[in-house]
C-alpha cells in the first residue's frame, strides 16, 4: 500500500472492507480497520469509507468497535445524513448486556456533536443515570455537560438537574466527582452548584475516596461555602487537616486555598496552616517534572510574602541544578534573596557568584541582580550617610567587573555624588566618556552626564574637558531626545553660573524609602490568599522583580537602542561657541 497514497489508498481499503473473504476473518477484518485508522492519523481524507466504517460498527469485539467509533466520531460532521445510522447503532448499543459497551456507546454518542441528534442522545442518557453499572453512570453524568455545552441557550429538563444532585450520594465516587463537574457545567449561569451545608459535609466525609484530581476538584468547589458557625468551621478545618500534607502537590495546595477562603478571619489559624504546608512544598520543589518545581517554587514566593522566614534553614533547597532550565534559576534565585539572613549570606553569596559565569545570558544576569553589590553600596550610603567613607574605599577599581546596566548606574551616581572622595572618579568617567559612542544603553549615558557635571562642580580642573567633550557629543550628535535634551539643560545651567548649577544639582535629595535594606514587612494573607493554586503566581513574580526599584528616585531606567558612528568630539569653549546664540 503506496504511503500517503490518496485515493489510490481509499480505493484499496474499500475493496479489502467489503470483500467477503475479509469479513470473515475477524483477525484480519480487524487488522484492515486498523490501517484505516493509521491512514487517517498521516492526513489522508478516508471520509468515503463512512458507509463500510457504519457496517463494521455491528461485532462483538470491544476492540474493533472502539477503532470504528474514532473513525465515526471524526467524520460524522462531514456525513450527517449518514450519521443517523451511526446513531441507531450505538443506540442499539447501548442496551448491549455488557457494561463496557454500554459506556463506550454512550460516550461517542455525546462526541459526535450534532446539533441535529440532540433529540436522540437524551434518552439513553437519562436511562444511563439510572445504569446498573457505575463505569456507565460515569459516562452518562458528563455526557449530560457534553449536551448542554453543545446547546448552552437550551435549558435542561429540571428533573435531570435533581436527578444529577440526587447522584451526589451515589456509592462510586468517580460518578460523585463526575457531577460535581457536570453541574458547574450546567449551571454555570446561576453560579454553578448550590453548595450547603449537608452537600459539603456529604463531600469532606467521602474526599478520602477519590483519587487526586477528584479531591482537587471537590477542594475548590467547597470554596464557596461559608460555616455557619465556629464549631462547623473546626470541624471541616479538623476534616481538611490531614490533606494540608497530602504528598500530592495538587491536593496539598487545594486544601491550603480552601484553609486560606473559610478561615480568612482567624490570621493564627492561617499562618498555622502556612508552617504546616512547607514540607509539601519543599517536596514538590524537588520533583521530577519541571513545570511542577516551577509552579512550587512560584506559590512558595506568595508564602514568603506573609512568613518572610517561613524557609530560612532549608535555603539550600533552592540551590540552582546544572540541568535546570533557566526560569527555574532566575525563581529560586528570587527566593535565596528573600532567605538571607546573617547566618546563610557568606553561603548563598558564594552560591550567586557562581551562577554569574553561566552559559546562559538570562541566568547569569539574574545572579548578577540577585547579588547587586555596587547597588546595594548605592543604597546603603543613602540609608546610613556615614557608611560612605567606606563605600568609596570599596569602589576603586570594580567598573571592570560591572556588567549589568542597573550596577554601572549605581557606580555612576556613586562617583558623581561622592567623586571628590574618590581619587580615580575622574579617570573611571573619563574611559566611560570615550566609550559613549558604543554605549548602548540610555539610561547609562544620562547618569554620565549627571555623574560629570557633578564631578565638575567639585573638581573642575580634572573634568573641565571630558565635560566639554561630553557635552558636545550628547548635544550635537546623540540622535535620542532624551539624552540630547538633558544635555541642553545642563548646558544652559552653567551658562546661569557656578552656584546657580551647585544649587540645582547638590541640593536636597528626596527620601528614597528603599525597602531593601530596611526589610519588606510582612503582608496578610488575605491579600494573596485568592490568586493561591492559580496562573497567577507563575507570572506575578516576573512582573514583580521587574517593577521593583532598588535605586534613589533620580534614576530611571530607559529602553537601550544602539547609536551610529559618531565624529570626534571638541572641547568645552568649542560648545559655548558654536550655541552662544541658544542661550
Amino acid at each position: 500500500m503506496p504511503y500517503l497514497g490518496g485515493e489510490e489508498t481509499v480505493r484499496e481499503l474499500r475493496r479489502a472492507l467489503s470483500n467477503p473473504n475479509v469479513q470473515s476473518d475477524p483477525l484480519r477484518y480487524r487488522n484492515t480497520i486498523l490501517k484505516v485508522i493509521r491512514t487517517m492519523s498521516q492526513g489522508v481524507d478516508v471520509s468515503g469509507l463512512f458507509s463500510e466504517m457504519v457496517k463494521a460498527c455491528a461485532t462483538v469485539d470491544v476492540v474493533q468497535k472502539k477503532l470504528v467509533y474514532v473513525f465515526l466520531c471524526s467524520y460524522a460532521t462531514l456525513n450527517p445524513e449518514l450519521s443517523l445510522l451511526v446513531i441507531n447503532t450505538l443506540r442499539k448499543d447501548c442496551q448491549d448486556p455488557n457494561p463496557m459497551v454500554r459506556s463506550l456507546a454512550l460516550r461517542n454518542m455525546t462526541n459526535l456533536r450534532l446539533p441535529s441528534l440532540v433529540e436522540y442522545v437524551e434518552q439513553p442518557l437519562t436511562a444511563g443515570l439510572r445504569d446498573r453499572a457505575a463505569c456507565v453512570r460515569r459516562v452518562a453524568v458528563l455526557g449530560w455537560a457534553k449536551l448542554h455545552n453543545l446547546h448552552p441557550s437550551s435549558e435542561i429538563d429540571a428533573a435531570v438537574v435533581n436527578e444529577l444532585y440526587s447522584l451526589l450520594r451515589d456509592p462510586d465516587p468517580v460518578v460523585m466527582v463526575n457531577c460535581l463537574r457536570a453541574l458547574e457545567e450546567i449551571l454555570k449561569e446561576e453560579g454553578g452548584i448550590a453548595i450547603n451545608k449537608p452537600i459539603t459535609h456529604h463531600l469532606l466525609n467521602r474526599l478520602k475516596e477519590c483519587d487526586i484530581w477528584g479531591q482537587s476538584e471537590v477542594l475548590r468547589v467547597l470554596q464557596r461555602y461559608r460555616p455557619q458557625s465556629e464549631d462547623e468551621l473546626f470541624d471541616i478545618l479538623s476534616l481538611l487537616d490531614s490533606f494540608l500534607v497530602s504528598p500530592h502537590p495538587p491536593v496539598m495546595a487545594a486544601t491550603l486555598s480552601l484553609f486560606l477562603s473559610i478561615s480568612s478571619n482567624l490570621p493564627v489559624i492561617s499562618l498555622a496552616a502556612l508552617e504546616r504546608v512547607s514540607g509539601p512544598l519543599l517536596a514538590a520543589c524537588g520533583s521530577g517534572s519541571r513545570e511542577m518545581r516551577f509552579a512550587a517554587v512560584c506559590h512558595i514566593q506568595l508564602l514568603l510574602r506573609s512568613v518572610p522566614g517561613l524557609l530560612g534553614p532549608h535555603y539550600k533547597r533552592f540551590f540552582c541544578g546544572y540541568a535546570e532550565p533557566a526560569y527555574i534559576k532566575e525563581r529560586k534565585m528570587q527566593v535565596l534573596v528573600e532567605l538571607v539572613n546573617d547566618e546563610n549570606v557568606a553561603m548563598i553569596l558564594d552560591e550567586l557568584k557562581g551562577y554569574c559565569t553561566d552559559v546562559n545570558t538570562d541566568t547569569a544576569q539574574a545572579a548578577i541582580s540577585a547579588i547587586a553589590v555596587v547597588q546595594t553600596m548605592r543604597d546603603l550610603v543613602w540609608v546610613c550617610p556615614q557608611c560612605s567613607d567606606t563605600v568609596c574605599l570599596a569602589l576603586d577599581g570594580c567598573e571592570e567587573t560591572l556588567q549589568d546596566i542597573q550596577g554601572r548606574q549605581a557606580l555612576l551616581w556613586l562617583l558623581g555624588v561622592y567623586g571628590e572622595r574618590i581619587s580615580t572618579a575622574p579617570y573611571t568617567l573619563e574611559v566611560l566618556i570615550d566609550r559613549v559612542r558604543s554605549e548602548a544603553s540610555l539610561g547609562i549615558k544620562m547618569e554620565l552626564l549627571t555623574a560629570t557635571m557633578r564631578l565638575f562642580l567639585c573638581r573642575p580642573a580634572e573634568t573641565q574637558d571630558m565635560l566639554g567633550r561630553l557635552l558636545h557629543y550628547c548635544i550635537e550628535e546623540e540622535t535620542d531626545m532624551c539624552v540630547r535634551d538633558q544635555a541642553l539643560l545642563y548646558y544652559r545651567l552653567l551658562h546661569c553660573g557656578i552656584e546657580k548649577t551647585r544649587e540645582v544639582l547638590q541640593g536636597r535629595r528626596s527620601d528614597p524609602s528603599l525597602g531593601v535594606l530596611i526589610g519588606r514587612p510582612a503582608k496578610p494573607v488575605s491579600q494573596w490568599a485568592r490568586c493561591f493554586n492559580t496562573l497567577e503566581p507563575l507570572s506575578q513574580g516576573a512582573v514583580e522583580a521587574e517593577s521593583d526599584s532598588r535605586g534613589s528616585p533620580e534614576h530611571v531606567t530607559y529602553n537601550s537602542k544602539p547609536n551610529a558612528d559618531l565624529s570626534d568630539t571638541l572641547s568645552c569653549s568649542h560648545i559655548e561657541e558654536v550655541h552662544s546664540g541658544e542661550s
